[in-house]
């Protein structure tokens, strides 16, 4: 008896491309399991431990009884610590029937695009984007229209370009601010350009994913649902992995309309259920008290951006911008198209991430996997002898490309 898996395995699922992201963090474990000195700027995870009274809010839970199924959009009190938090950082009131929490931000946008897209419903991203926005919207049927801006506009697109986007068939915009991958963060200005253009159409619904919130450099964080007229069309997405530092606690929350909680409960009630009850009285602690660990993180982070851009500089060829915020950089790295070293030939970023890899034993990701081909990321979640390190290893690899 055998299988042919191009018949077992489904289309959707074949036609799916892998993380890109947790490929190449795969492939620098592959190398660095065979001895090689490698330096992976791949993953996405704050290099910080999660805070002291969260872990011991997490094990007071535990030595509570707190291991028991919770309600799927999740326990009251928990909610009423985000509807507190919302009120707090952006100015937004919610009730308990508009928030869901999630096993992770990621699965708050699956659910609204499950809970949204029909076959042939358009979806603007904004690019570069997430490398998972894209899948999830080919895997819920819906069209992806992408929507771009380079360097020279610090990565950020403007209302005049989703403006010309717009059909009758739109049925969702989505984007993160500050963004991952290119650390862009959207100003209350060309936010409030943008919902001037989606308030004039019915029928779409915004996803804010604000998950690198709290690691912004410069003025308090803008939220596209604080816009008047915005708050009753918004998805704000959010999560403790990268404020908290808790990746692996796999928690996130969804704050919109009604209508779309329910049907974002309804989803994850057949998939995955509520989030574990621990977890959940742990992140309400976290969200309810001392945030000085997030704010030294995030003092430590653009300390490190600062480093690194100086540092890339010193690299001739390199397009560097000054991100404000989230933990990457996103350099043009086209200088370096068609050209050798005698070897290897750099033809676009996928190469460079590759020989970078290879030849420096430097991890990184290609800035094809978001929709920015002419682009590499580079996460500075690493500490400050790595990420030095690391860009003299790039400098020297790239001065033999000619």
């Amino acid at each position: 008896m055998a299988f042919d898996l191009k018949i077992m395995v489904a289309d959707k699922i074949q036609e799916m491309t892998e993380s890109a992201t947790i490929r190449m963090a795969q492939k620098a474990r592959e190398l660095a399991s065979k001895g090689v000195n490698v330096i992976s700027l791949s993953l996405g995870e704050p290099d910080f431990d999660t805070p002291e009274h969260i872990k011991d809010a997490a094990i007071d839970g535990l030595h509570k009884g707190m291991t028991k199924y919770t309600p799927v959009s999740g326990k009251k009190k928990k909610k009423n610590a985000i509807i507190r938090k919302m009120k707090r950082d952006s100015g937004l009131d919610y009730q308990g029937n508009q928030i869901v929490i999630s096993n992770g931000a990621k699965q708050s946008i699956f659910n609204i695009c499950t809970a949204v897209i029909d076959p042939g419903d358009e979806v603007i991203i904004f690019a570069p984007y997430w490398v998972s926005y894209y899948e999830i919207v080919k895997f819920c049927h819906g069209t992806p229209v992408i929507v771009s801006a380079g360097i020279e506009d610090e990565f950020k697109v403007s209302a005049a370009q989703v403006a010309a986007a717009i059909t009758e068939r739109t049925r969702m915009v989505i984007f993160s601010s500050p963004c991952n991958p290119t650390g862009s963060v959207f100003t209350t200005d060309e936010l409030a350009a943008i919902a001037d253009v989606i308030k004039t159409h019915d029928n779409i619904v915004v996803v804010s994913d604000e998950i690198y919130e709290y690691i912004n450099f410069q003025s308090k964080h803008a939220s596209i649902a604080s816009v008047p007229g915005m708050q009753e069309i918004t998805a704000v997405v959010n999560g403790f992995s990268k404020g908290f530092s808790m990746t692996g606690w796999r928690l996130g929350f969804m704050a919109g309309p009604a209508w779309l909680a329910s049907a974002c409960d309804k989803v994850q009630g057949q998939v995955t259920s509520g989030a574990a009850s621990f977890s959940q009285h742990a992140a309400a602690v976290g969200l309810d008290s001392d945030m000085s660990p997030t704010v030294e993180m995030t003092r430590a982070f653009q300390k490190r951006r600062d480093l690194v851009i100086e540092q890339l500089k010193q690299i001739p060829g390199l397009i560097v911008n000054n991100p404000q915020g989230a933990f990457y950089v996103f350099p043009d790295v086209s200088f370096y198209f068609g050209k050798s070293d005698g070897t290897n030939t750099i033809q676009n970023a996928d190469d460079f991430s590759e020989i970078m890899l290879a030849e420096a034993h430097v991890g990184l990701v290609s800035g094809s996997a978001f929709g920015a081909d002419q682009c590499i990321r580079i996460s500075y979640a690493a500490s400050e002898e790595d990420l030095t390190e690391a860009i003299k290893r790039l400098k020297n690899c790239l001065s033999k490309f000619k």
